[in-house]
């Protein structure tokens, strides 16, 4: 067994609290909140039942994603109009540039704040 293996390898939860497997390894029956989503699921309230670890050679930390049972999973509850519509209003103002108060067709970047425009205007007119 080698030493990562090893160290993301604890069902009966002595070392983490909870069951730790490695990655890849989860037992039937758990999936995490990506995989519950895939199938139309969410969480519901249920507390975590155990966690899937691997180790991150390059960084020298581990990555941690947590459990929860398939048969407690709920349904995703259906969007409404209301929502619908603040997510729409959400990424209309991603779009809107500050300055020039126009919709750009695609979302500012964070680095420039302003659409590519009005951020760079010199580039803009020799073109």
């Amino acid at each position: 067994m080698s030493p990562a293996f090893g160290k993301c390898y604890d069902p009966s939860g002595a070392r983490y609290g909870i069951p730790t497997f490695p990655w890849q390894l989860a037992p039937d029956g758990l999936a995490t909140r990506r995989q519950l989503r895939a199938r139309g699921l969410r969480p519901g309230g249920q507390p975590i039942q155990a966690q899937i670890m691997r180790a991150n050679r390059r960084a020298g930390g581990t990555q941690v994603a947590f459990l929860y049972r398939l048969d407690q999973a709920k349904p995703v509850r259906p969007m409404t109009a209301a929502k619908s519509a603040a997510l729409a209003a959400a990424m209309l103002a991603r779009r809107t540039c500050p300055a020039c108060r126009t919709d750009a067709g695609y979302c500012i970047p964070t680095s420039l704040g302003l659409c590519v425009t009005c951020a760079y205007p010199d580039e803009q007119r020799a073109a």
